[in-house]
């Protein structure tokens, strides 16, 4: 049975694509590819059909990860399929658990650095769409920090479910 993970950020075009390749890489570096599948949506569809920012493609691109996104909106009734909604910030955690069909489909519902015991209480990766490439690299950072502990997490799910 495939365990599903859906990253979600405002416009899918930045932070939440960026999610979905690191921790598609690392999903596969574990050989759990089989398993699991890694997508990405966001809360409006300003940009549904679009691919990846630019800036988001180059940070991906230079640190050796696949770059190929179509941005979508996230729709509710998803929420059946999905075990793991990965939320980029406090913002997307609130508007998803308000779409959530019922109270087990909002505790689906995580901040991504959760998953990085170094993030402290500061859980939002910051949006880096209206600055630099310096806060594309900062976004990769913070993505890969937590992607360790994720992937850790989500290890123990599929493998809870092989038992």
């Amino acid at each position: 049975m495939t365990y599903r993970v859906c990253f979600v950020c405002t416009g899918n075009i930045c932070r939440s694509p960026m999610a979905e390749s690191v921790f598609r890489a690392r999903v596969a570096e574990a050989g759990l590819e089989e398993l699991v599948e890694v997508d990405s949506a966001g809360t409006g569809g300003w940009h549904e059909g679009e691919g990846a920012d630019p800036r988001t493609v180059a940070v991906l691109r230079e640190n050796g990860y696949d770059a190929e996104h179509t941005a979508r909106q996230f729709d509710p009734s998803w929420f059946g399929r999905l075990d793991l909604v990965v939320a980029l910030d406090a913002g997307h955690l609130r508007a998803l658990r308000r779409l959530a069909p019922t109270e087990r489909d909002a505790e689906k519902v995580r901040l991504l650095r959760s998953f990085d015991p170094a993030a402290g209480d500061d859980l939002d990766v910051p949006d880096p769409y209206y600055g630099g490439p310096e806060g594309f690299d900062a976004c990769l950072e913070m993505v890969e920090a937590a992607s360790h502990g994720l992937l850790a997490a989500v290890r123990e799910q599929v493998e809870g479910r092989a038992a």
